[in-house]
């Protein structure tokens, strides 16, 4: 299996290394052509209106939606979740969601910079101790579809949900020093 790690702009390397910590091949996908060439993809967090304006400039947005919608697993973290969200809550006018996942996202939910965190998470189907999420700028999961699987919350509300080969979360897992959210991805789209 080779996984691509969009690489436009975020936390794209830590995704990476995180993935060819557990032995799997990764590509860093910039291009139509290189989405094309691998079997899933993780969508990082970054800065979700620069993503979409990069997306849209490098080609990527409507090969990437009929991958999404051919199949492709995709796991998009933060700024991600926000990509492939149904719809988007104080988002920019111009800054239209893949609609891949049946959820609605509000961005920058949980306050500024200086307001994130970490917090630990019991998450379904997980082994071990809780995972240690952290929570930069997140986005807020607002709405779930009937077909959307909630793995993770956080004081109540959603922070790890998958629907279908589609999985996202509000916080960075590459950020924890902990593979298990990747595997598990992996794990159950392989």
């Amino acid at each position: 299996m080779k996984v691509g790690v969009l690489a436009l702009q975020g936390a794209f390397r830590e995704h990476r290394e995180a993935l060819e910590s557990l032995g799997v091949a990764v590509a860093e996908v910039r291009t139509p052509d290189a989405l094309a060439r691998v079997d899933a993809l993780v969508m990082p967090g970054g800065e979700s209106t620069t993503m979409h304006h990069l997306l849209a400039s490098s080609g990527l947005v409507d090969p990437l939606q009929e991958a999404i919608g051919d199949g492709l697993a995709v796991f998009g973290t933060c700024a991600g979740l926000i990509l492939l969200a149904r719809a988007v809550l104080d988002g920019r006018a111009d800054q239209t969601p893949l609609g891949a996942i049946d959820l609605t996202a509000r961005r920058n939910a949980y306050g500024r910079q200086r307001d994130s965190f970490e917090a630990d998470l019991r998450i379904t189907g997980l082994e071990g101790p809780d995972f240690r999420g952290v929570f930069i700028r997140a986005p807020a999961i607002e709405r779930v579809g009937d077909a959307v699987v909630v793995l993770a919350e956080h004081n109540g509300r959603p922070v790890l949900a998958k629907e279908g080969r589609v999985w996202v979360s509000t916080f960075h897992p590459e950020l924890a020093g902990d593979v298990r959210v990747h595997e598990r991805f992996l794990q159950e789209v392989a």
